[in-house]
């Protein structure tokens, strides 16, 4: 069982999750044809509900799971490291039951405060039935992240990344293959074919854990989960308080990350409906800015996902040895790999917003405005991640507290004035939404590394100095993208069209950014030229060398 470097992880969950999140992606296009406007409404209450209560159960253990694992295991503290294994399952058996029972009692409460008295649209008796559906998720996912987080905690990211895409395949082929047989083949109604659409979740969970339980059971030696250890002097009840200690904070963030959705999706419906549109309208922004926009912002999401599966194990150890030099090393590489991949590609899809809405979901001018926005939401969303997680690494979780809690706030107070300055200016009111959590991610950004900077010590002139550069090649792939949109003609009401725009125009201005960036030395500068004179090597066969 093969243990990752930093680097060598950030790649490999890198790649699994964009694979995964490209399935995400482009499930979509079908799904959202086959189960419409409203449909798609009903799937975003849904899963926003989910997420709430998937955050609750599961965000803080796996990342804390993975930190204790590979803090005791730097130690030598085998004993200690297998019973905080077994523990974390036992604590996460009991919040998995809590939140699924909450769910199937408290599915129309929590319906009914979502949609308020929007008529016209889904009903609460709608959105309750579906939060029911997806609660099962609730039994089985939280296991399947301890596991990820015990193989993460020991630098094993393959298996973890593989367990990914096997979980969303399964969902997806479930999620499509019921939808269209309930719809087109039995007649059933909508709300019974997102119903089974997110049941899904729980199957796909379940395939995924099996995997991951079976690859756990055939490396037991090697991870050291025979038994055959000393004991080590530190009781249960000390590895519970700092599995607590360690997942809380985590739990937070993500739960804030969750709270920014709903709020969002609470106030544009309430804002949306005194503004006197109609409910269609309404229900369309509203999963078009929670659901079906961070859809095609997965891709983005994704590299800050890799980054910190990989970053975690690696800061906790160099924390632990009070190794600073490499603590801030590993966060100034993670910053740069981050800004590297997700730049370009944030403003990439920017300028071809409107192609790439009319390609997944059919034309529709409020979708490409919303896409146009809500990337850059997705960018801040992903430097805030990284920056938060280099706080939990480093123990700094009152930090935490104060940026997650802090940029929440600022999101919910400026959403409602947002919309309507917006709407008084002539810009689509839904923007100010989008506009609010943007700042209160910037606010959030900017506390957490002025708290490291202070703290730490940590130094970013080298980052800052790469990100100047890293303008450059952008910049000229930016001409590039525009100039290709002006002269290649495209109909937007034609998903064809679109497809061809965006396949052209992206695969040029991606070479035209790497080849210059490779040419300036930022490549070889931020993930090293050994590294990358082997993974070239690889890809050609040997038969390139640099």
């Amino acid at each position: 069982m093969k243990k990752s470097s930093f680097v060598e992880g950030t790649i490999i969950a890198t790649i699994s999750i964009v694979v995964t999140k490209i399935l995400g992606m482009f499930y979509v296009i079908p799904f959202y044809a086959i189960i419409g406007v409203q449909g798609s409404a009903l799937y975003a209450y849904a899963y926003m509900f989910y997420n709430i209560f998937l955050d609750i159960s599961t965000a803080g253990l796996p990342i804390a799971v993975s930190k204790i694992i590979n803090e005791y295991n730097t130690l030598g503290m085998m004993d200690a490291k297998n019973r905080a294994y077994h523990l974390a399952k036992k604590i996460m058996g009991f919040l998995a039951v809590s939140i699924f029972i909450i769910m199937i009692v408290f599915a129309p409460a929590l319906s009914q405060t979502l949609i308020g008295d929007l008529q016209g649209g889904n009903t609460p008796q709608d959105v309750a039935f579906v939060i029911r559906c997806v609660a099962f998720a609730i039994l089985i996912v939280p296991f399947l992240s301890v596991e990820k987080g015990y193989l993460q905690g020991h630098k094993i990211i393959n298996i973890s990344s593989g367990s990914q895409v096997i979980e969303q395949i399964v969902r997806i082929a479930i999620l499509l293959i019921g939808s269209y047989l309930i719809i087109n083949v039995f007649n059933g109604s909508v709300t019974l074919a997102v119903g089974l659409s997110v049941f899904g979740a729980f199957v796909a969970g379940f395939v995924a854990y099996a995997f991951v339980r079976y690859q756990v059971a055939k490396h037991q030696k090697e991870l050291n989960n025979d038994n055959n250890y000393g004991l080590d002097n530190i009781t249960n009840k000390e590895i519970t308080k700092k599995i607590f200690s360690y997942a809380i904070p985590f739990i937070i963030i993500n739960i804030v990350n969750s709270l920014y959705n709903f709020t969002d999706m609470t106030l544009i419906l309430r804002t949306m409906n005194y503004l006197k549109l109609s409910a269609n309208d309404v229900e369309f922004v509203t999963s078009a800015v929670i659901t079906w926009a961070p859809k095609i912002n997965m891709i983005i999401a994704s590299i800050a996902m890799g980054m910190t599966t990989s970053l975690i194990p690696t800061m906790v150890s160099a924390y632990t040895l009070k190794n600073w030099d490499e603590v801030n090393s590993k966060f100034n590489q993670a910053l740069q790999i981050l800004l590297f991949l997700s730049i370009p590609m944030t403003v990439g899809i920017s300028l071809l917003s409107q192609s790439i809405w009319s390609a997944f979901y059919g034309y529709n001018i409020s979708g490409g405005y919303i896409v146009a926005l809500s990337i850059f939401n997705g960018l801040c969303n992903n430097i805030f991640m990284v920056t938060s997680i280099a706080l939990q690494g480093l123990n700094k979780f009152k930090t935490v507290y104060i940026t997650t809690i802090t940029g929440l706030v600022c999101n919910a107070a400026l959403d409602v004035p947002l919309m309507l300055l917006y709407n008084k200016i002539g810009i689509p009111p839904y923007l100010g939404a989008v506009s609010a959590s943007i700042i209160g991610y910037i606010i959030s950004i900017t506390i957490t590394l002025t708290s490291l900077k202070r703290d730490c010590k940590l130094k970013y002139k080298d980052t800052f100095k790469e990100l100047g550069r890293i303008l450059v090649p952008t910049i000229l792939m930016i001409g590039v993208v525009v100039l290709l949109k002006a002269v290649i003609p495209t109909d937007y009401t034609s998903r064809l069209s679109c497809i061809i725009l965006i396949l052209i125009t992206s695969l040029s201005g991606a070479i035209v950014y790497l080849l210059v960036a490779f040419k300036m030395g930022i490549v070889s500068k931020i993930f090293g030229h050994e590294y990358i004179k082997r993974l070239i090597k690889k890809l050609t066969f040997g038969k390139i060398s640099i």
